[in-house]
């Protein structure tokens, strides 16, 4: 597309403006409690919108709806998974880790979290914690390069080197100058546009194929097993797409959400706007790639990217079903849902290399000015290993986030739980529980190493395995060493009036 086509100039505009929320937000950024967490500052509204859009990533508007579109309904099993996790995730860990990471030194990150819950002086903890959190979310953002990658390519006619560069720029810039304030800003204005378009979209191809009835009828005739639940997909794929929910509680960018609220008072209203949000989005993904498979057996001549590409179904309906202008809108969701989850990543990132690694290792005591340059430096590292990852152009974008978000449920996931709701649980069971969930994921995830197929063993996603064992491997770990300090025992009775004030006052 030309720079003068109402689509590009459109997209264009809506890059423009990510860029000079980043510039306002810098006003804001004064320390690097500022830059990371925003200060503890962001409303219920701002904090759930954020904690949506930093989890829905690209795969929503492109892993999600190809799924459907190759497959059927039998691929939405996910989306009940991720809804009862994200549930779960609000319900029980939100309001406890926004009061526990304020009780023990006001904690940043998670890493720190990590740290003062459990006395850890030898701060292995912490650099374990920091590792996994690069490795896995180095992953995840390869994942948001090449969804980005591909949009450019697309709207501007870009190869795909010179896109995924150009893409990635889009998002660095903001995040690079306005940090985490930006990122929630930004994401405020992004999970609009992702709603918006992930409603419309289906609303419009049903229109375009006459109707609810016919429409389904013609998803039928293109594949007779579109509609059944069980038609396409075994017990352990219904397992491991139900398992995607257990990742909720291990994700580092979801839980600093929870720690930036300015209050746990705004929690259940944030869990109400922010599950409503989800769930409205994911049907919106999934009627997308179940009526665009009828859609584009009616248009063959339309069909090509998609063919070659099922995850392009959104991009392709956007740009043949509506007027240049608001198919620029359209992408900008796209493109919204990508540098909504990459930014978050980048500054999570940052702050596990700069608070949890160069502050207590390097230069402890460093000014909060050079901190927030550190960080700065950080974001600009992360993004560079990145799109050198994701130069690979046949990489899916589904695949890279599902084994970043295996890692860090696998991992995280049961620490974190059983550290908010288990008094007695001791940093050897974190520190058990963190290895074990890590190693099983990146064992399972290879059964060709075993001799199977390549791709995980037996065919069940890792992240269920490596929960599993991860929780395990917590409680026998605490009940091998010795028990945790008086002190914080006392630190949970807190926690908990807190947040049963916060639950009382919705």
């Amino acid at each position: 597309m030309g720079l003068g086509n109402p689509t590009t100039v459109t997209f264009v505009a809506y890059l423009l403006l990510t860029v000079g929320i980043g510039f306002f937000a810098w006003r804001y950024t004064r320390n690097l409690s500022d830059y990371i967490l925003g200060g503890r500052s962001l409303g219920s509204f701002v904090t759930a919108l954020s904690a949506g859009a930093s989890d829905m990533s690209g795969w929503l508007l492109m892993g999600l709806p190809g799924a459907v579109f190759a497959f059927g309904l039998s691929e939405s099993w996910i989306v009940v998974g991720l809804v009862l996790g994200a549930w779960l995730n609000w319900g029980v860990v939100a309001g406890r880790l926004r009061v526990y990471t304020e009780l023990t030194d006001n904690a940043l990150t998670l890493p720190d979290y990590f740290t003062a819950r459990f006395e850890d002086g030898s701060r292995v903890l912490r650099v374990i914690s920091a590792v996994l959190i690069l490795f896995f979310f180095t992953m995840y953002c390869a994942s948001g390069m090449v969804a980005s990658a591909r949009l450019f390519e697309g709207t501007f006619g870009l190869s795909y080197e010179v896109a995924l560069w150009a893409g990635a720029a889009a998002t660095i810039v903001y995040v690079l100058v306005g940090g985490f304030l930006a990122v929630s800003w930004t994401d405020t204005i992004q999970a609009s546009l992702m709603i918006m378009a992930l409603l419309l979209v289906p609303f419009v191809v049903v229109g375009e194929l006459g109707g609810l009835d016919s429409a389904v009828d013609k998803v039928l005739q293109v594949n007779a097993q579109a509609t059944d639940l069980f038609g396409n997909v075994t017990f352990i794929g219904i397992v491991s797409l139900l398992g995607w929910g257990l990742g909720y509680m291990g994700q580092p960018h979801i839980l600093a959400r929870f720690m930036a609220v300015d209050s746990v008072h705004s929690i259940p209203r944030a869990r109400r706007i922010g599950m409503t949000w989800m769930i409205l989005c994911l049907v919106g993904a999934v009627l997308v790639g179940f009526f665009g498979s009828a859609y584009f057996a009616e248009h063959t001549g339309l069909s090509g990217p998609v063919t070659e590409n099922r995850e392009r179904v959104f991009i392709q309906l956007s740009q043949v079903l509506f007027n240049p202008w608001i198919a620029g809108v359209l992408l900008s969701a796209i493109l919204s849902a990508v540098m909504s989850t990459l930014s978050c990543q980048l500054l999570v990132c940052s702050s596990a290399l700069t608070e949890d690694l160069y502050k207590p290792f390097v230069r402890k005591n460093a000014s909060q000015a050079e901190l927030v340059w550190v960080g700065r430096a950080m974001v600009l590292v992360v993004a560079v290993v990145a799109i050198l990852i994701a130069r690979d152009p046949q990489s899916r974008v589904l695949g890279l986030v599902g084994y970043a978000w295996a890692g860090f449920g696998a991992a995280f996931g049961p620490v974190v739980l059983l550290s908010l709701l288990w008094p007695s649980m001791t940093r050897y069971g974190a520190l058990a529980g963190m290895v074990t969930g890590a190693a099983t994921v990146i064992v399972w995830s290879h059964g060709e190493w075993f001799g199977a197929a390549p791709g995980p063993l037996f065919g069940l996603y890792e992240l269920v395995p490596g929960f599993a064992f991860s929780a395990v491997a917590v409680v026998v770990g605490t009940y091998l060493s010795p028990v945790p300090s008086l002190g914080m025992i006392g630190v949970f009775g807190s926690m908990r009036e807190q947040v049963m004030a916060g639950q009382e006052a919705r």
